[in-house]
């Protein structure tokens, strides 16, 4: 037996792993996980520092994401923009990422934001030369360009105008359809007012006005407000051909599953941490068994909820430990020190979580990890 001594007792994990890795990518919904990157354990990768990347670690999860089916949203703000991973590595991701994703036949999509620039106050036109710079840096890799929330322009615009003025001239630009990206505050508390209002439905009139101003060039939308009654009306409200990818990682197997009138796509960071599953309910979807797909999803909620609870920004540390302890890194390291962005009880529940959702595939190993980081923690 696998047994976890928690700091509120022993924890006898079930083993309980069932997943079949599907033959291919789902058929009936688009869906990407927005991956994590690997720190390299040995580098200076302390708050501030470069950030220096486990580069085989880094794609092999990547690979795993590929394998069951899923397309990979690379250099997102689960890979830590924003908060330890640099430009100079974020392009340098993207670019092999890219490459990997080409040579197995792999859905990949790309963040395309403004931080190469410094910190602090920077002008309109900064601003879009700077978004332009990235859009040809993900372009030329060959990945879809997702236009990230910027918080250089967050800061920066006065109105809706504003976004406009950046987001339009970027739309005419691009060279192929791209992902539009709406983060809430919950996610960056930086993004307070993005698309030129605090009021979600003002700012929501912004973004339709921008979708519909040239919907040829807008692939979706891709909504993290965790609000799922506001993403439904949006969905409604887009024009055809143009996909809203959920980013709700509360609300996810209802937005997916949609209902009479349309269905949500996917772009999750939970979708990293839950891929077999996630692959599985997929597959019951594709052959209309809701069933089959309520029930491999129903578990996975409680850990999501879990891992992106307040302060939601700190999501990503428990997506690097539940990739450690399902061994897909040999390390509980992050880049900019962000493994101590969660508490010792945050982590033992999570375990507890992860094990019922059936998403520790090598109990030993995690049992083995996850005692390890206890009695250094804990004592």
């Amino acid at each position: 037996m696998a047994v976890v001594n928690l700091p509120s007792g022993p924890l006898t994990l079930s083993g309980r792993t069932a997943w079949e890795t599907p033959a291919g990518p789902p058929s009936s919904r688009i869906a990407y996980a927005a991956a994590h990157v690997v720190a390299d354990p040995r580098a200076e990768n302390a708050p501030g520092a470069p950030a220096v990347l486990d580069w085989e670690a880094t794609l092999a999860f990547r690979r795993h994401l590929w394998s069951h089916g899923l397309g990979v949203a690379e250099a997102m703000d689960t890979a830590q923009r924003g908060m330890g991973l640099d430009y100079a590595a974020t392009r340098e991701l993207v670019r092999r990422s890219a490459a990997e994703a080409a040579a197995c036949g792999g859905r990949i999509v790309a963040g395309v934001a403004t931080d190469q620039l410094p910190p602090g106050p920077a002008s309109l036109d900064q601003i879009r030369f700077a978004y332009e710079r990235q859009l040809a840096d993900v372009s030329e890799a060959g990945a879809v360009p997702v236009l990230m929330c910027s918080r250089h322009l967050a800061a920066t615009a006065h109105d809706a105008d504003d976004y406009l003025a950046i987001y339009r001239p970027l739309l005419d630009v691009a060279d192929q359809p791209v992902v539009l990206h709406w983060l809430g505050t919950a996610f960056d508390p930086a993004l307070e007012g993005y698309w030129g209002s605090s009021d979600v439905d003002k700012a929501t009139e912004s973004v339709l006005e921008l979708i519909n101003s040239n919907p040829a060039k807008v692939d979706g939308i891709k909504i993290s407000l965790l609000d799922a009654d506001h993403e439904i009306r949006l969905r409604r409200r887009l024009p055809p051909g143009v996909r809203l990818y959920t980013g709700d990682d509360f609300n996810y197997p209802e937005l997916i599953r949609g209902d009479e009138q349309g269905y949500s796509d996917a772009l999750l960071g939970i979708f990293a941490a839950i891929a077999p599953a996630a692959a599985a309910a997929f597959a019951a979807l594709d052959r209309g068994d809701l069933e089959s797909y309520d029930r491999i999803f129903a578990p996975t909620v409680p850990l999501s909820r879990h891992i992106f609870k307040k302060p939601t920004f700190y999501y990503k540390t428990g997506i690097v430990f539940l990739a450690w302890l399902a061994g897909h890194q040999p390390h509980f390291t992050m880049v900019g020190g962000l493994q101590s962005g969660r508490s010792v009880p945050h982590f033992a529940e999570l375990i507890e979580l992860a094990d019922a959702a059936g998403l520790l595939p090598d109990p030993d190993l995690a049992a083995h990890r996850a005692n390890r980081f206890f009695e250094v923690t804990v004592g």
